[in-house]
């Protein structure tokens, strides 16, 4: 027994002599620092009950946690191998901790051409028609059947435009004064309402306010006019104050003064019908797209005098998915007289535009004489704008083309009527970026997985 001792100890003496490593106690070079993968990211633990201990560690959490070394010892970590450190580097299509998206998560162009056609269905007797489902009804664009992806039938909040003519003569003016008061509660709480009035020019009495406000209010008593007086082209000595051989004596006692001939020559009138809906499409192109945008005009219809033509008013009113509605006053709403004054006469005023655009824009024209009439159009035409229909569906043409698209909406039913526009110009504002080109990205960055935003 003593010589195995003997034996032992000059093994281990031996041991000792021979290793200057363990003598000295030099520990290891340290690990390179390199990125961890991605992927051994492990999800925290279960919250404890309260006063509960923590269940004891594995020996491979613990050795892991202690940096790979095993509990109490004191030994260094072994360098990490060169083919560990390769492929611990992070791919080149992931990004940095703490940064964006990298390249491969590039956002792309994509054009997004959503397309709205709001109509309205009357039956044989001019009611609306409430009960359609969206199997009743049929979309097309330039001949083509599309795919309706959206139907809605609930009332939409509106943004109105409402023109005010103030060129009428002056026993119409009255009666559109005395109506205006009523105008007020055809709407809702939820809609705005933009005041303009012309003669020989447009004036803006206020930008869009609440439909219910005590500023509109005010603004429609502020836009009563007094009207004109009806010209007439007299003549005749009978129509003169002093003639002398089928002259005027003094011209300064004429009805027109500086007339030298027995004929009135009554002066031009001005009605500035096609500024005054220009300028009102002009506030409503930046309404939000989830409001009907309208014009609601209130005039006789006559149209002189106006810089905008009636071909580019009723582009720049497809483009921006305006329709406008009109009440039809004076004489030109009379039965007769209505008829006629669509005949346009070269080189005279046309007396009646406003049945040409209500019909393009998918508008309608609601012709009144009397004061009592008038209030009951402004309940009217707010029933119809409001109760309208809504199909949607994305458009396979490119958006910049910038041609024009007929749209035809059909309903299965016999016997009802569809009032809808005849078509629109593409905005370039239906372009959208914001959807990536390749799989799902990290989430840092949450907006570029977000769906595109329809217009």
């Amino acid at each position: 027994m003593l010589a195995a001792a003997g034996s032992a100890g000059s093994a281990q003496q031996g041991t000792q002599s021979g290793s200057p490593a363990a003598q000295q106690g030099i520990p290891n070079a340290p690990a390179p620092q390199t990125l961890p993968h991605l992927n051994t990211i492990t999800p925290a633990a279960p919250a404890l009950p309260e006063g509960a201990a923590p269940p004891p560690a594995t020996p491979d959490a613990a050795t892991r946690d202690n940096g790979g070394v095993a509990p109490g010892s004191t030994l260094p970590s072994a360098p990490t191998p060169t083919a560990q450190t390769t492929d611990q580097e992070p791919p080149p299509d992931l990004p940095a901790p703490g940064q964006g998206p990298s390249e491969a998560y590039r956002l792309g162009t994509i054009h997004v051409d959503f397309v709205q056609v709001p109509f309205t269905v009357k039956d044989g007797k001019g009611h609306l028609v409430p009960d359609l489902t969206y199997r009743d009804v049929r979309i097309y664009e330039n001949g083509l059947k599309q795919h309706m992806s959206l139907f809605y039938r609930d009332p939409w909040p509106l943004s109105i435009a409402l023109v005010i003519d103030q060129s009428v003569t002056f026993d119409t003016m009255e009666k559109i004064n005395s109506s205006l008061s009523a105008l007020q509660g055809a709407f809702s709480p939820f809609d705005e309402i933009a005041v303009y009035t012309y003669n020989n020019g447009v004036k803006q009495q206020t930008t869009f306010t609440a439909a219910q406000s005590n500023r509109l209010a005010v603004i429609l008593e502020r836009s009563k006019g007094k009207g004109r007086e009806a010209l007439m082209p007299l003549g005749g000595p009978l129509a003169q104050t002093t003639i002398k051989n089928n002259q005027q004596v003094d011209p300064n006692t004429t009805p027109v003064r500086g007339e030298t001939s027995i004929y009135q020559t009554p002066p031009k009138e001005f009605h500035t019908l096609l500024d005054a809906i220009f300028t009102a499409a002009q506030s409503l192109s930046t309404a939000a797209p989830d409001r009907h945008r309208i014009i609601f005009v209130i005039s006789d219809g006559k149209e002189y005098g106006s810089t905008v033509k009636e071909k580019e008013l009723l582009r720049y009113l497809q483009t921006n998915k305006i329709g406008v509605y009109a009440t039809l006053v004076g004489d030109s709403s009379m039965p007769g007289m209505g008829f006629l004054d669509r005949i346009h006469l070269p080189l005279t005023m046309r007396d009646d535009v406003l049945p040409r655009i209500c019909s393009v824009t998918g508008g309608e024209v609601d012709p009144e004489f009397r004061p009592r009439g008038i209030e009951e159009s402004f309940a009217r035409i707010s029933e119809t704008m409001r109760y309208q229909y809504t199909v949607g569906y994305y458009t396979h043409l490119s958006p910049l083309d910038n041609k024009f698209r007929h749209t035809r909406v059909d309903v299965m039913r016999p016997g009802l009527t569809v009032d809808a526009p005849d078509g629109y110009y593409p905005a370039p504002r239906n372009v959208h970026t914001g959807v990536p080109v390749t799989s799902t990205p990290p989430a840092t960055t949450p907006s570029a997985t977000s769906p595109p935003q329809t217009p």
